[in-house]
């Protein structure tokens, strides 16, 4: 992998992993517009790491005001909300679990013609919240269960996680200014989770060689990158704008199919 290359799919990564137009979908479009021919997972990991402290950077006031709650052992707010968090991450531990290899599958041979269909899905959700009627009510504990539900879906290169998890979160009508939130921070877990088993199972050196520079490359384009689209999709989702990423994943699907 070139030092281009790394560049372009860390940049991806990163501004698709928050915008609602399905990051796995759009690396697997990059790999094959680029004619990356393997995957490499040490490259694969990277990214979702920067991601994921892109994340940790944009909330680090919520998730330590969430810790220090958590630590007064008291059925406060911010204990609701961890449990309701962990309530999410139900449903994609579940299908992570007992589908892996499957899932894998679907994310080798360029399959832009199932990765086109689902971005086609997304497309479709997105869509959906445009007529949603809001109500602006706090996550439940059984909204939570809905939404890392959608979340499961996500597993399948071209569906958004965080369009299915905010799209689900405003047709069940929560308040606009807190799903986005939510959605980003119930990802945490386990993505880290997966990368950390991935390690212990020396899974890291599996997949094509990707030099040092190259996974520092995309680390750093994933999190810089990441940082922007974090804040950006907050303003968006308030403003309430996902129309215009139906649209645009409407024509990426479409793109991915003649491709394939």
């Amino acid at each position: 992998m070139t030092f281009f290359e790394a560049l372009i799919l860390g940049l991806v990564q990163g501004l698709t992993e928050f915008l609602p137009v399905s990051s796995s979908g759009h690396l697997e479009i990059g790999k094959a517009l680029l004619s990356i021919p393997e995957e490499s997972l040490q490259f694969t990991i990277a990214v979702h790491g920067a991601t994921v402290l892109s994340t940790i950077v944009v909330f680090r006031k919520d998730l330590w005001e969430l810790i220090k709650g958590l630590l007064t052992f008291q059925w406060n707010l911010e204990t609701q909300y961890i449990i309701k968090i962990a309530i999410s991450m139900v449903p994609v531990a579940i299908v992570g679990l007992a589908f892996k290899d499957e899932i894998k599958g679907l994310f080798s041979g360029g399959n832009l013609i199932f990765v086109g269909s689902m971005l086609i899905l997304t497309s479709a959700l997105l869509g959906f919240t445009y007529f949603a009627k809001p109500k602006n009510k706090e996550t439940s504990f059984w909204d939570s269960l809905i939404i890392g539900l959608a979340q499961a879906m996500a597993v399948l290169p071209g569906i958004s996680r965080s369009g299915a998890t905010i799209a689900t979160g405003l047709m069940l009508g929560n308040k606009k200014e807190l799903i986005a939130k939510f959605s980003f921070l119930m990802v945490i877990v386990p993505i880290l989770g997966e990368n950390i088993l991935g390690l212990l199972k020396g899974e890291f050196m599996e997949g094509a060689a990707v030099g040092p520079e190259a996974i520092l490359t995309g680390f750093l384009a994933a999190f810089i990158s990441g940082i922007v689209a974090c804040k950006w999709m907050i303003k968006i989702v308030q403003k309430g704008k996902l129309i215009y990423f139906a649209a645009y994943c409407l024509v990426a699907g479409s793109l991915a199919i003649f491709l394939g």
